[in-house]
């Protein structure tokens, strides 16, 4: 006999007698037609229908920890049920499809991160009930990609396939109130699917984030975890285009942190020619005599690092390479700008590399001393326990190789041993 499915459906409650939108919206369904015994009727073919399988489904033996031998894992019934499909309608004007669509792609309508989150909250308060064929009252689809629809005020519904042409790609550590978290599965669109809106994070850990989301049985707003519970990895996080810091005319926001990977040796991007520009604005031309190169250069990084320490940061925080702070400060015109050149005092004297036998185990020298110094110099001798010393030691290392790591360097460029390249930028 062959397995028959098991659907699980979800309801609202049926004595649920209260004033929300999503109880009333039940029950005037059901005063047009819709006939309470249907729900009991549907509860005993569930039962049957579960009573039937499992008739036909020969009986497995468990182990002590409640896991099924290989042999059952591998029959024709899952030893776990698989996900249920996130339903979804498709793109659609508002209140359906025989309603209008009031603007086209290219005319986003301007609206506020605040008023995106007090958006999706009505929805939540409202305890609107999942559906992906039926309409609230203000004209989106009940689903999640509607949901999402109303709360960035798009001009029709849209759905996981398209949510987002409307929106810029950003990183997860670039996070705000109001971007979206987006899994869209072209292989199957019904099978995991989904778009949630991010409130927030729930603290300073930033594995736990507020999540708008409209799912079954009704819209709800509860800690999730980054990206989200199932498919994590494949969620990609977006802003709305039409994003703007006031509806009254204000400036739309600047340009969001394109994220780490963008910068750094090798890397050849726009951003590197966005952030170029915007270092030579901020008093960073000196760094390129012979104009900007192809690619993201040492140029890039002196300057970024020269930017950097202008805010009065050391260390990590003035590493040569862009983060969101750095970014932000950049795009929107803040902060200080980079001061014109020092006296020139010990290019001349700038000590050459000594060679890669004077540094490691057992070595002891006048250049490992010459090392350290500079190494709490630039911020990166957080591994000494006292004053830098002859001999070399783990502490010398750790502390190179937090210096290499703060270049983008990785594996073993970041060895913690100096090669002529380190020793070169840790004294230039």
């Amino acid at each position: 006999m062959a397995a028959v499915p098991v659907f699980e459906e979800f309801e609202p409650a049926a004595d649920c007698d209260c004033d929300c939108a999503g109880a009333v919206h039940r029950r005037r369904t059901l005063a047009a037609g819709g006939h309470p015994g249907a729900r009991s009727r549907r509860r005993a073919l569930v039962l049957v229908t579960a009573a039937g399988v499992a008739l036909s489904t020969p009986a497995v033996s468990f182990g002590a920890e409640g896991v099924p031998p290989p042999s059952a894992r591998t029959g024709a019934v899952s030893a776990e049920p698989a996900p249920p499909p996130t339903e979804q309608g498709r793109t659609s004007p508002l209140h359906g499809p025989a309603g209008k669509t009031a603007a086209t792609k290219t005319q986003l309508r301007a609206i506020t991160r605040t008023e995106i989150i007090n958006r999706a909250k009505e929805w939540v308060s409202a305890r609107v009930p999942y559906s992906m064929e039926k309409y609230w009252s203000d004209g989106y689809r009940q689903d999640c990609s509607g949901y999402v629809s109303m709360a960035w005020n798009l001009a029709g519904n849209e759905w996981t396939g398209s949510l987002a042409e409307f929106g810029d790609r950003i990183t997860y550590e670039n996070l705000q109130a109001g971007d979206i978290l987006l899994f869209h599965n072209p292989a199957n669109p019904t099978r995991g699917s989904h778009v949630t809106i991010f409130g927030g994070w729930t603290d300073y850990t930033h594995t736990y984030y507020t999540a708008y989301e409209q799912t079954k049985p009704h819209t709800r707003k509860q800690a999730t975890p980054m990206a989200y519970w199932n498919n994590s990895a494949s969620y990609v996080a977006y802003r709305y285009k039409g994003l703007v810091t006031s509806t009254d005319g204000g400036e739309r926001e600047a340009a969001p942190f394109p994220g780490t990977t963008d910068f750094g040796p090798g890397v050849d991007t726009e951003s590197v020619t966005r952030l170029r520009e915007m270092l030579m604005a901020r008093g960073g031309k000196r760094f390129y005599p012979q104009g900007p190169a192809p690619g993201w250069t040492d140029a890039d990084r002196r300057a970024t690092e020269a930017f950097q320490r202008a805010q009065g940061w050391r260390g990590k925080e003035a590493d040569g390479l862009p983060g969101p702070h750095t970014w932000r400060l950049l795009a929107n015109k803040q902060g200080k700008d980079i001061p014109g050149p020092a006296p020139t005092r010990e290019k001349a004297g700038a000590p050459a590399f000594p060679g890669r036998d004077h540094f490691g185990p057992g070595r002891s020298n006048t250049h490992i001393t010459q090392l350290a110094k500079r190494l709490v110099e630039r911020g990166y001798g957080t591994h000494y326990t006292t004053g830098p010393g002859t001999q070399w030691d783990e502490a010398d290392r750790r502390n190179v190789q937090a210096f290499q790591r703060a270049q983008g360097w990785r594996g073993a460029a970041a060895d913690g041993y100096p090669g002529p390249e380190t020793w070169r930028r840790l004294f230039s």
